[in-house]
């Protein structure tokens, strides 16, 4: 198995499976009410065999994915900082006592932007979740200007 370099890249742990330089971080267990990420000890790249395993729901129900931060190319991103990861801490609870072991942190735009306090939230984030409190909705949702 190849090494995936990552450590000049800031990373969204929030991208999209098709994303280009994907890899998965974690993988989503739980229940659909409480789903939690389990963290992969090494991210994988996502590849067309990997995606095809999420058959029959969505990559993206079943998996975390990263890849570089899209910066201007992503409603979140308000030209410094991502705005998602503010309204993740701001708005949801902690799930985490402890940092959640994460693979790719060092990486990770929401490590570097909002700290610990992400990492503590992180754990109940799912990409495509069809039954989200309404709080993690107002999280997801990007505010108009």
């Amino acid at each position: 198995m190849k090494d995936i370099v990552v450590d000049t890249t800031t990373l969204c742990p929030s991208a999209r499976p098709e994303s280009d330089d994907g890899v998965v971080f974690g993988v989503i267990g739980g229940t659909v009410t409480d789903p939690r990420v389990a963290y992969l000890k090494q991210p994988l790249p996502i590849t067309e065999e990997l995606i095809a395993k999420a058959s029959p729901v969505t990559p993206a129900e079943i998996f975390r994915t990263a890849a570089p931060c899209a910066t201007k190319g992503c409603q979140h991103f308000d030209g410094k900082d991502c705005r998602l990861a503010m309204r993740v801490v701001e708005k949801l609870p902690a799930v985490a006592e402890e940092l959640p072991p994460c693979s790719i942190r060092r990486d990770c735009r929401w490590w570097k932007q909002e700290g610990k306090a992400a990492c503590m939230r992180c754990p109940q984030v799912i990409t495509d979740n069809y039954k989200p409190s309404e709080l993690m909705r107002e999280a997801a949702t990007p505010k108009v200007s």
